[in-house]
């Protein structure tokens, strides 16, 4: 009589429920992947909104610290910095700013023009306050200048 040896193997059974398990680690991990992708879009975005935000915060304090004598044109709405050698205009839009050949698509909810602390009634201004709209979490940014005496010498 012949003895069959057995040979240890896995049953058809016993590699379904294998590959029903692994399937449903899978598609955990893609659930989790495409999450994790959205997260990271949506900062990427949120940090390229800051960074527009911070380029026009200092592109602003750079020009109101150069130019003494700064002008707003509410029939243009622009803003007008100048000295005697050179100038530079920001024409406000609904939906971005313009400075020359740059371009601030940061779109805005208010701005208000001061002149010595309060709401500027004249063209004259030495401090702004722009709201951007929710899309920019309604950010706020408040640029100012010191006078000095020729300022009031007009």
């Amino acid at each position: 009589m012949k003895t069959r040896k057995k040979i240890k193997a896995f049953t058809l059974s016993e590699i379904i429920v294998v590959l029903i398990l692994t399937s449903i680690v899978v598609g955990l991990a893609f659930s989790v992947l495409g999450l994790v992708q959205k997260q990271m879009l949506a900062i990427q975005a949120n940090y390229n909104k800051n960074q527009e935000l911070q380029k026009l915060e200092a592109s602003l304090w750079i020009d109101f610290n150069r130019y003494p004598n700064i002008r707003y044109d509410s029939s243009e709405d622009q803003l007008v910095l100048k000295h005697e050698l050179d100038s530079v205009s920001y024409s406000f839009s609904k939906e971005f700013i313009v400075k020359a050949q740059d371009t601030f698509t940061i779109p805005l909810e208010t701005k208000q023009f001061y002149f010595d602390g309060v709401l500027s009634q004249t063209n004259k201004v030495d401090a702004l306050k722009l709201r951007t709209t929710k899309a920019y979490q309604n950010r706020e940014l408040f640029i100012f200048k010191k006078n000095d005496a020729t300022l009031y010498m007009d």
